[in-house]
């Protein structure tokens, strides 16, 4: 009875107890594909450091057959003494097992995580393949362990399955035997890393590799016959480790380094220690059937995966608030590799969408706030409240004020200290602060420590700049937040440059000798030269808020191409948001819009497309009567870059014009797409106006979903389009635009289609964000009538997207308390809090509905004004 009241002091606990530490695993799995099932023993040597009665480690759904353990008599002898636990307790709610093993056995499951099964096709045959995913929390479904990150140990993995499959793992092969039909495959033992960086991939595979200057063996492994599409992603590979072995200043310290393209996987990506998983989209590539967006795309992911093989693996987080550090880091790391290795394609500036993804995320928890946290799902939502993109943001801003070479240095420094061990965020900080002499921790406390960020209003008053920040929110309310804020500005032009840090609420900073003179220009040019630009390059986490004046000097220089494209950007970018956040008016937004006429530039065109988008969604819900000329409006603006666009914007551009219903795109692009479904191998999808192959296509299928209106004809031939395509990216460009159709009865049947066995489950997350403005509504009732079953066919991380792409698109407060009233019924554990970001979004859509709705005379005036203007 006592024991038993003993136990219990280890149940509810976020984190095991430390008087156990596993040193090495030797790790046995047998496999069995067929019955999907596997079996396994494990002996797993610890150091006792503390005396106890127990020994408490992790186990999810697995049955223990056998336990035990030894102890040797002294530590110079080989004789041990064998003891049988008095007491095992497995508790499936907390995931832990309290004692010792020898036999347990477990089911490869579909949920795409832990030791799973997916499947692939061998000459037309199904056949099942075992891959594992074991971040966060993840190893314990597959064997018993500490699952923790900061508990490292080495790993010496066997494993028996079917002879002819090919065996991958974290080390090399030191052997192979074949006994019939089996073949056991013994792994080298690896050096120290946490459990969920182990990794195993068994399956029928093509292979391709090269050999890095350093010896280190660098290998593709892809679907049998695709070798070819896993070269571009090879290169990348061998490119980035040579990149990074240089930036760190250590050399990556395994013998070899393989990735791994699997048919169903949860990410893009996982940086297993020497095995490399990826989604086949993100890792195989084509010229004839990918887009130059997805080859920057695989660019990206791969150098992030590879990026932690360093910061992350070598170095580790010491527990799970920390991840948001890992993430970032690689993140930001991941795009200057991409701009060394392709100067050409200007990656910078399309880290800005990085950065308005942190910038998004001002109505989520606070970094300090996911503290100690145990089971998976609680993980991924502490990970998405943190939010990569926001740390990605906040370490490019430290390494702009800091600079390139300290920063590196530093960073290198952190490496080394750290090698093999792990670390908090707060280690980074007085590392930085130790290198560089400045007090990094109190700087970056003020980012990482509380929620959102600032907006800094700049006002001019002869020649005195006012600036004061205040917490941004999309809710519009301003909380108490200060930031210690890096200020960057110029005056009329980039060799007029001022910066400081704004650490208190507001300062005043005068500006004179900084604006240009009467002497310098005559007064018409000193009128547009006087134009501020605060936030230089957008380099600061923090959004900017003009008084009126200067924000009609920005547009104007705007309109006289006196801006840099990351400026223009930002204050586009900055504008919409304080528009969402009625900080702005609608209108002011519209007349910010139209200077940015004939823009050509990829990652401004896409903001412009975005902003026109959301700013539909919402018009449609305010003023339904001005849609149409608002869409008339935005063809415009997008038809004066369209003529003279090429290669990746041109799709871009094409698709919104399609889904605008511009009639001339229409016409052009059913008729090319009747061509195509004719004859597959015609240029008519890539000559003239569609000039860029697969993003044309996409803008040809949206038009085809957009007339399924009132013919399902083009709906029938596009289903065949995908039933017919043995490319996984052609697969991809349909299912983006299937649920584009204005058609109630005909987004039914996409829905359906969606969730059916033709559709990979991973691959919802495609589909979803397509559906049309028109069909939200239709959306939201079908997944209220189907939600048993999709809650039952997918995992908590897939059934976010339903609740993101279906409720978040709504515009008021009445639907925001249905969808509510909804879920008060409905198990929500795994997606509470994307459910509530969700709802809160609409609760601000809502808001600026009604704020819009207050404008209608001065919004009707503009609309006619800029309509006819054309």
């Amino acid at each position: 009875m006592d024991q038993k009241q003993n136990i219990e002091q280890f149940k509810g606990q976020p984190r095991l107890p430390k008087f156990a530490i596993p040193k090495r695993y030797d790790l046995h799995l047998k496999l069995d594909l067929s019955a999907c099932t596997f079996s396994g023993l494990v002996h797993i040597n610890l150091s006792i450091v503390e005396t106890t009665k127990f020994i408490v480690l992790n186990a999810c759904e697995l049955v223990v057959h056998e336990v035990f353990f030894t102890t040797s008599l002294n530590h110079l002898s080989h004789t041990c003494l064998r003891f049988t636990p008095c007491d095992v307790v497995l508790n499936g709610n907390d995931e832990i097992l309290m004692l010792g093993f020898e036999q347990f056995s477990g089911a490869l499951n579909e949920q795409l995580k832990g030791l799973y099964k997916c499947t692939y096709a061998d000459k037309g045959v199904r056949k099942n393949m075992a891959v594992t995913q074991f971040e966060a929390l993840q190893a314990r479904l597959c064997f018993p362990c500490w699952d923790e990150p900061a508990l490292k140990a080495t790993f010496k993995i066997t494993l028996d399955l079917p002879s002819e499959l090919i065996a991958l793992s974290n080390m090399p092969i030191n052997d192979e035997k074949i006994n019939g039909n089996v073949k056991t495959v013994y792994f080298e033992e690896s050096p120290k890393m946490s459990t969920y960086l182990v990794a195993i991939a068994v399956g029928l595979f093509d292979h391709i590799e090269e050999t890095t200057a350093d010896g280190i063996k660098v290998g593709v492994y892809c679907p049998v016959g695709k070798s070819d599409e896993g070269k571009f992603a090879l290169e990348v590979a061998v490119k980035s480790l040579d990149i990074f072995t240089r930036y760190f200043s250590m050399p990556y310290p395994l013998p070899k380094l393989d990735m791994v393209a699997v048919p169903e996987f949860f990410g893009g990506g996982m940086e297993n220690y020497g095995l490399i998983v990826y989604r086949e989209n993100e890792i195989l590539y084509t010229d004839s059937h990918s887009t130059a967006a997805r080859k920057q795309r695989l660019t990206i992911v791969v150098a992030h995966e590879v990026a932690h093989l360093w910061f992350g693996n070598l170095v580790t987080m010491e527990w799970w608030t920390h991840l948001w550090l890992n993430e970032g880091f690689a993140t930001w790391i991941s795009y200057m590799a991409t701009d060394i290795m392709f100067p050409e394609w200007k990656i910078w500036t399309q880290f800005l969408q990085e950065i308005n993804g942190g910038l998004r995320l001002s109505w989520k928890l606070a970094i300090h706030a996911a503290m100690e946290i145990q089971h998976g799902h609680e993980v991924d939502e502490a990970f998405d409240a943190i939010g990569y993109k926001k740390g990605s943001a906040v370490i490019r801003m430290l390494q702009e004020y800091i600079g390139d070479e300290i920063f590196q240095k530093s960073l290198s420094f952190y490496i080394r200290r750290y090698a093999w061990s792990n670390a908090r965020t707060e280690d980074l900080w007085s590392v930085l602060s130790e290198v560089t002499g400045i007090q990094v921790n109190s700087m970056m406390d003020s980012w990482t420590k509380q929620k959102g960020y600032p907006v800094i209003s700049v006002k001019s008053k002869d020649h005195i700049l006012e600036f004061e920040q205040s917490q941004f929110l999309l809710s519009g309310f301003h909380g108490d937040g200060q930031w210690i804020v890096p200020i960057t500005l110029c005056f009329g032009s980039y060799d007029r440059i001022k910066s400081f840090l704004l650490e208190s609420k507001s300062e005043n900073l005068d500006a004179s000798e900084l604006f240009p003179t009467s002497d310098e220009q005559n007064e018409d040019e000193y009128g547009e030269a006087s134009w501020i630009k605060v936030n230089i390059g957008q380099s600061g986490f923090y959004r900017v808020k003009y008084g009126d004046e200067l924000h009609a000097r920005l547009r104007k220089a705007i309109e006289k191409g006196f801006l840099s494209v990351t400026d223009k950007y930002g204050i586009l970018d900055d504008r919409y948001a304080l528009c969402v956040a009625c900080e702005q008016s609608l209108s002011s937004l519209l007349l910010l819009m139209d200077v940015y006429r004939k823009e050509s530039d990829y990652i401004i065109l896409s903001k412009l497309i975005d902003v026109c988008y959301n700013v539909l969604e919402v018009l449609r819900d305010a003023i339904p009567e001005l849609t149409n000329a608002l869409k008339e409006i935005f063809i415009n603006i997008l038809l004066c870059s369209a003529n003279h666009l090429t290669g990746l914007m041109r799709g871009e551009v094409l698709m919104a014009l399609a889904a605008f219903d511009h009639a001339k795109t229409h016409e052009q692009a059913m008729h090319r797409f009747q061509s195509f479904l004719d004859d597959r191998s015609t240029e008519l999808l890539s000559v003239g106006i569609f000039s860029n192959i697969y993003n044309t296509k996409r803008a040809a299928y949206i038009a085809v979903m957009r007339n399924a209106n009132t013919s399902r004809d083009g709906f029938e031939s596009l289903l065949k389009v995908y039933r017919e395509a043995d490319a996984v990216q052609e697969k991809e460009h349909v299912l983006r635009t299937m649920a584009s159709t204005p058609s109630p009865d005909i987004l039914v049947e996409v829905l359906k289609f969606f969730i059916s066995k033709e559709v990979r489950d991973q691959d919802i997350v495609y589909g979803l964000p397509g559906i049309s403005l028109e069909g939200h509504e239709i959306a939201w009732r079908w997944m209220k009538e189907n939600w048993n079953f999709i809650v039952n066919k997918y995992n908590g991380g897939l059934l976010t997207h339903f609740i993101r792409d279906i409720i978040s698109p709504f515009c008021s407060n009445e639907k925001a308390d249905e969808v509510e009233e909804f879920f008060e019924s409905h198990v929500t554990s795994s997606f509470a809090m994307n459910l509530k970001q969700s709802i809160e979004q609409v609760r601000i859509k809502a808001r600026l509905v009604e704020s819009i709705k207050q404008e209608r005379q001065p919004l009707q005036d503009l609309l006619k004004q800029l309509v006819c203007k054309g």
